[in-house]
């Protein structure tokens, strides 16, 4: 996998070389540290990946997702962030970032996220989850659900759509559908996303 490093401060950069150039799967191929030069380094390199830093000193790195999918650019998106602001992940998820990622979290935790976008899948630091899912979701309704709607839960937490959902519990696509509906009803979620996040705060879904 192809990737470039987006984020202001020299000494990150260079922390996050360290830790990625281990991975004989990960491949760095470029770097910048403001709005300009990731828009440039994205459009020569043409990575698979881009780690963008959320706050490019007074840019913000969201912009660069937003530029990138609205020229149709095919590169995949990772916020790294010290921001666990509820606000500025809705930002980057309407911009289409594919993942969130504190730069708390632990190397392992930021590989496994890596890895889980380039596979087509969306990763949200657990750890983000937990404050905002307390601020916005009752506290025990998960009960309500089914054994197979919890199933469906942890599934749409793994970033599954519908037809892989299907394949994994041997079930028919409008089944899943059905389940997916009662589980929003139930839990009185607005969409897909929002089940993903519940999943994550309740700890059914796990780095590995």
């Amino acid at each position: 996998m192809k990737i470039v490093l987006i984020d202001d401060h020299p000494l990150v950069r260079r922390g996050l070389i360290s830790v990625l150039s281990l991975e004989k799967d990960l491949l760095i191929i470029g770097e910048a540290s403001n709005i300009r030069e990731g828009l440039e380094v994205i459009n020569k390199q043409q990575p698979d990946l881009a780690l963008v830093d959320l706050r490019l000193g007074n840019e913000c790195g969201i912009d660069i997702i937003e530029k990138c999918n609205k020229d149709n650019i095919e590169c995949k998106f990772v916020v790294l962030t010290s921001s666990a602001n509820e606000h500025d992940f809705k930002r980057a998820e309407e911009a289409g970032t594919q993942g969130y990622v504190l730069k708390e979290a632990l190397p392992e935790e930021l590989l496994y996220a890596l890895r889980l976008v380039s596979r087509g899948r969306k990763y949200y630091d657990p750890g983000m989850m937990d404050e905002i899912m307390k601020m916005t979701y009752r506290s025990e309704p998960f009960e309500e659900l089914t054994p197979r709607e919890q199933e469906v839960l942890i599934a749409l937490g793994e970033g599954l759509c519908n037809r892989d959902i299907a394949k994994k519990l041997f079930v028919t696509e409008n089944t899943v559908k059905k389940h997916v509906s009662q589980i929003l009803a139930k839990l009185e979620l607005a969409d897909r996303t929002q089940a993903a996040l519940y999943a994550y705060s309740k700890g059914l879904v796990r780095v590995s």
